[in-house]
This record gives C-alpha cells, structure tokens and sequence, in this order.
C-alpha cells in the first residue's frame, strides 16, 4: 500500500473541484446545443398549402356572413310571374308575365307597362297611377305579388369550389356569392370579375317599346382584387352582384419544375403579376439534388406564334452564385434541370409538366 503526501493529495482535490465547477459551467451551452439539433415535432411545422386555402375559404365564409348589407325589395325582371289584384276590379286582377323587353300588358291599359327594374312596392304605385290617369279607376287600390322568378341568376363560373348558378332574391353581395360557391379553389388567381350584361332602360314613351327594347347600355367589366377584399371586406371591394352577372374567378399561372430538384411539381402564381424567378422557384422545389446540372439547365417556353415551345438555356450555377442576373419565369413556363443523365430527358420534359396537374399536387407560390 502506497502512501500519498499531503502535498498531493491538495492538489488532486483543488484539480477535481475545477474540473467539477468546468462541467456546471459548460453543460448547459451543451444542453442547448443538443436541443438545437433534436429535429422539429409535427407540430412546429408550418401550415401546409391545403391549410392556408381553407383559411382563406374561412374568411370568405365569415366575412359574408358578418357583412351588414340593407336588403331592397325584389327587383323585378323578365321571364318573372307577377299577380296583379285591383280591389274591387276583377276584371283588371290576373296573373301576368314579364315579357323578354321588360313589360307586361293589362286589359283596358292602352299601352304596355314597363316593369323591368322596378320592386312590387313601385310597381304597385306605378299601376295604380296609370289606372287613375286613364280614367279606369277613381281611387285604385292595387296589390302585386311575386309568384314565379326567372330573371334574377348569377353564374359563378372559373376556379371556385362548386360553380354555379344563384338566383338572387335580394341584394347580394361578392363576398356572399363566393361563399355559396363554397370558396375559391386551389388554382384560383388573386382577381374576381364581374361581368354585367347592357341594361334595357325604360324608353322616352312606354308606347315605344321597340325602340326602348334596342336601346342597351354597354356591358361592364369589374376585376376586384381578392386580398383586398379579403383584407377589408367593406362596400368598396364587397361590391353588390346583381341578376344576370357573371362572376368568374380565372385560375392563376402555373410554373413548373421538373428533372433534379428535391420537390417537383406545378407551383401555382397567386397572381399572373407575380414577380417569379429561378431562384424562388427552386427555393420552393426544395433546392436541387446531387446529381443536378445546373449550368445546363433549360426553360420551355411556349411560343404564342408557333404553338411549340421555345428552350432558353439557364446557367443556374452562375445565378445561384450571383455571378448573372436571375431569370423571370412566364405562367406556363417548365424548368427543366437536367441530372448526370445528360439531356435525354429533355424532351420528355413539356409530357411531364402536363401530368403534373394529376401526378403532382400544384403548390400555391407565396409572395416573396
């Protein structure tokens, strides 16, 4: 058994209390270290696309519904059925149809009535009018009712969930005609448009109703931005739709990226306005893989002339690098990044790009 001098033995316990304080010292920068390294649970990931869209659908349905709107009475229209009641008159009491101009004609009414755009209350008024003027009635008491209506549709066509056709009783807003439709879909652009029909206004005479029946006004065009009608949701944007609009939601460009990046697929523009690049389109396909020729990658672009399309040779080696300026893709355009396999499958590249829509899911292109 060996004996330890005093000397050494202080010196063994001053080396162990350093060691010891080291340890409480370092191990929590280590602790952190390994947390930062842990890989990220299911739920720190962000929302996915079909997340967003839904979110966006919400707003719609909720904003359509909290939107305040002063409901006016039916506005009358053609193809409509109309019950006409004078009291004490039954001979001048029936039932009458708007006819394609506009009007109606009552028995002993020297002239036909033009009831195009008018509510039951003002026709009613109208009537009893006319029936006093010609001498038919002294005080006349009239009723009208609505009983049948087919002047009033709203077609909601392009990229929304359930296109459709509303019949609008009352005032109707946008944002409660792309509720019913069940929202926009996943291809939808950031522009709704509003086509409205001429209106056939009332002529100088009702005796005219030919000439007034030629006359139109011309048809109007409204393109509402979608985000700011999301982002306020007031009269400005949440503008009313009337019968006989058409409310089409065009789809957005599509870019795709195929050939040697992680994530292939079809990226939807949120709007055709949208500044899109190679560098944020590859960012969004998740880079490009080992194997990627990147100085030979290729953009297929159709030409509007020939109908085939165009390659544009694309050194994305030098654009990744900052030694060149990015490139601005087109809706339609395909980037085609070639792997050690060469070129070969270059012309298989526009066959892939159509496929995508079905093989693929289309990804929504965020704003950069």
């Amino acid at each position: 058994m060996t004996l330890q001098k005093p000397g050494a033995r202080r010196l063994i316990v001053e080396l162990s209390g350093r060691v010891g304080l080291f340890v409480l010292l370092v191990s929590p920068a280590i602790l952190a270290q390994q947390q930062k390294s842990v890989p990220p649970t299911k739920a720190a990931v962000p929302p996915t696309h079909m997340d967003t869209r839904a979110e966006l659908n919400d707003r719609i349905a909720q904003l359509a519904t909290a939107t305040s709107v002063k409901q006016g009475d039916y506005v009358i229209g053609s193809g409509d059925l109309l019950g006409v009641e004078v009291f004490d008159v039954p001979e001048l009491s029936r039932d009458v149809r708007v006819n394609e101009t506009g009007f109606i004609s009552l028995p002993l009414i020297p002239v036909k009535v033009h009831v195009a755009g008018l509510t039951t209350f003002q026709l009613q008024d109208k009537l009893a009018e006319l029936l006093q003027t010609n001498g038919l009635v002294t005080t006349p008491q009239v009723s009208v009712s609505l009983k049948e209506q087919h002047s009033q549709p709203i077609t909601v066509i392009g990229s929304v969930k359930n296109p459709m056709v509303i019949q609008a009783v009352r005032q109707t807003t946008l944002l409660q005609v792309l509720s019913q439709a069940g929202g926009v879909a996943d291809d939808a652009g950031s522009i709704v448009v509003i086509t409205r029909p001429p209106s056939v206004p009332e002529g100088p005479g009702e005796t005219e109703t030919e000439n007034a029946a030629k006359v139109a006004s011309e048809p109007q065009t409204f393109m509402i931005s979608l985000n700011d009608l999301l982002d306020t949701g007031n009269s400005t944007f949440n503008i009313p739709v009337l019968g006989g609009d058409v409310v089409s939601v065009p789809r957005a460009g599509i870019i795709y990226v195929v050939g040697a990046v992680q994530r292939p697929g079809g990226f939807v523009m949120q709007s055709d306005r949208d500044r899109m690049t190679t560098l944020k389109i590859l960012s969004l396909a998740g880079g490009t893989t080992g194997s990627a020729k990147e100085r030979q990658a290729v953009i297929l672009r159709k030409n509007l002339e020939t109908g085939k399309r165009d390659e544009v040779p694309v050194d994305l080696k030098k654009v990744m690098q900052l030694k060149t300026e990015d490139v601005m893709l087109q809706p339609s355009d395909i980037l085609f990044i070639p792997d050690s396999s060469g070129k070969k499958a270059l012309h298989r590249a526009g066959d892939v790009a159509i496929s995508l829509t079905t093989g693929l899911a289309l990804i929504t292109a965020t704003k950069f």
